[in-house]
């Protein structure tokens, strides 16, 4: 059996159900969920030095942090793993940069 982010997003709902004293992602959740956006920027740009140094085990763990601060994002504004996929989805349809020039400025 692989693990999926399917696995990682049901894994979340369940966590944030917890009470942040005994939960992460409880607590990164509560006060509106801002704890959790800030711990995403900040696992993006460890994301980013790591990918500049060339340390691919770091940027392995660093990758999945952002992955994971993602999902917590995702669920404390109430959108579904799927929902982004199937933006994935519809993007992929087109060119990258056919889509990129069809976005809104």
């Amino acid at each position: 059996m692989t693990f999926s982010l399917s696995d990682l997003e049901q894994i979340i709902a369940e966590k944030a159900a917890a009470s942040p004293e005994q939960s992460y992602t409880a607590r990164l959740l509560q006060n509106g969920g801002k704890e959790a956006a800030k711990k995403l920027g900040e696992e993006a740009v460890e994301t980013v030095i790591a990918a500049i140094s060339n340390d691919r085990e770091e940027l392995t763990k660093e990758a999945a942090d952002v992955i994971y601060h993602l999902l917590v994002v995702l669920k404390g504004n109430g959108v579904a793993l799927g929902d982004v996929l199937a933006e994935l989805e519809r993007r992929t349809a087109q060119s990258g940069l056919a889509e990129k020039a069809s976005r809104k400025r």
